[in-house]
């Protein structure tokens, strides 16, 4: 398969899912998922533990796939390309849809070489340079705001990193292979409110040359850091709006009474 390329879903969907269930062995978790996420905007996912949030995200990287229990049905079409077609090379998935987690994960390598990781594995060989492994370091390292911290310890172990620090980087890994989407599964949940800032504003500097689903438990986050927003309810979607008009005017009392804190 070649790369996923914008195509039939249009130039302004980047993820698009129609009746999308999914089934951990007798257990449903996702119900009739109809959704169009836009292209180059950030977009929060908010929701109860155990409303279906993190297996969506899952679902959208194939990361589900793994496990032998998991059933699936319905179509997610990510830059026009339904991803769950027969045929389709998860390894071309994850090249396209990044995927960032609550607790970073970098390698346990040095900096420089956690950043090259992604694009040594997918460059094709003819296309290699190493010339060009200086540049693309910096390049994504400045992307995420972390060059200025670094730039003089790439060969340091990325363990030793704050984790603040460490998350950046993560991000970092991805950039180098062009993904057009990246999916963030709580990603400040580790992090202090000084390091939940810095992300907040990498996320929001990455706005536009990259659509954002982002997962989070924080109210005020989704508020203050996501164009759109969806509230899921028992692996149902209740509600996708404007951030702003969700927060202000719920058209949905389970919405309301979520934002407000009875419940979740």
């Amino acid at each position: 398969m070649n790369d996923i390329k914008s195509g039939e879903t249009g130039p302004e969907v980047a993820i698009r899912t129609r009746e999308l269930n999914l089934w951990y062995g007798t257990f449903q978790a996702l119900f009739d998922v109809d959704l169009d996420i836009r292209q180059g905007i950030i977009t929060s996912m908010i929701g109860p533990s155990g409303c279906g949030k993190s297996t969506f995200l899952r679902s959208v990287n194939r990361i589900n796939d793994r496990l032998g229990y998991v059933r699936m049905t319905g179509s997610i079409d990510v830059l026009g390309q339904n991803i769950v077609e027969p045929g389709v090379e998860i390894v071309q998935v994850r090249k396209q849809v990044g995927m960032v987690f609550q607790r970073p994960n970098p390698l346990p390598i040095s900096i420089r070489d956690n950043v090259l990781f992604g694009y040594r594995l997918h460059t094709p060989r003819g296309d290699y340079r190493k010339s060009d492994e200086d540049s693309v370091v910096e390049k994504a390292l400045r992307e995420v705001l972390l060059w200025d911290q670094v730039k003089d310890r790439l060969d340091s172990k990325a363990t030793a990193l704050s984790l603040e620090e460490q998350q950046k980087l993560c991000i970092a890994r991805l950039l180098p292979v062009k993904p057009g989407v990246l999916l963030m599964d709580e990603p400040c949940s580790a992090l202090d409110p000084r390091g939940t800032e810095a992300v907040e504003e990498l996320i929001w500097e990455l706005r536009g040359e990259y659509t954002i689903l982002i997962v989070t438990h924080n109210m005020a986050q989704a508020r203050r850091a996501s164009d759109e927003c969806i509230f899921m309810l028992m692996g149902k979607v209740v509600e996708h709006t404007d951030t702003g008009d969700m927060f202000v005017t719920p058209q949905h009392q389970e919405t309301a009474d979520y934002i407000e804190g009875r419940y979740g």
